[in-house]
């Protein structure tokens, strides 16, 4: 997913992507440093390890990874569908978005490649979309709660959300029990 947008070599190179206008290329190449250190940060973890929890008020591995898909898919709707996410949807995502004890419950027993392929999948669904809009339209404004928002700070939203908890990842990953493979 991650070489279709961009060259690896070009990783560290925030310019113009082709296919897209000149800001929401620099948005893409934010998006994909993050989620490459991201990628970098689970990288050979095992179902055990991606379920392990620090303690009985923390999240695992793999449900902050499965948290990052889910509000980049939320922000999808939100900006390029200009809705909130349908009772479907809700039903799919919620856990995953709100990071609760629900979260704790439900998010477990995945191996590394479901969360890899999830976030890829939405990801790439993302850059699709982006791919029809232009700089005008990260100006757009919606209500966000009681402010004012525009699609610029949602999408510079969905990657400082994921490196806020790759952050956590890291903490986690240094933490894991030894021998918990």
């Amino acid at each position: 997913m991650l070489n279709s947008i961009i060259e690896k070599e070009k990783l560290l190179l925030v310019t113009d992507v082709p296919g897209y206008s000149p800001n929401i290329s620099r948005l893409i190449c934010m998006m994909n440093y993050s989620r490459f250190a991201t990628l970098h940060s689970v990288s050979g973890l095992s179902v055990l390890e991606l379920d392990h929890r620090f303690d009985d008020e923390s999240n695992s591995i793999g449900a902050l990874l499965l948290h990052m898909a889910a509000v980049d898919f939320y922000y999808q709707k939100f900006s390029f569908d200009e809705r909130e996410l349908s009772l479907e949807e809700r039903a799919k995502w919620d856990s995953a978005l709100d990071l609760g004890e629900s979260a704790r419950r439900e998010i477990k027993g995945n191996n590394l490649n479901y969360y890899i392929n999830t976030l890829n999948e939405i990801r790439s669904r993302t850059y699709e979309l982006m791919k029809e809009k232009d700089d005008e339209w990260l100006e757009k404004k919606s209500k966000f709660g009681n402010a004012d928002a525009n699609n610029y700070w949602m999408w510079f939203h969905v990657f400082e959300d994921e490196i806020n908890h790759r952050g956590q990842i890291s903490w986690l990953r240094k933490r894991l029990p030894p021998g918990l493979q």
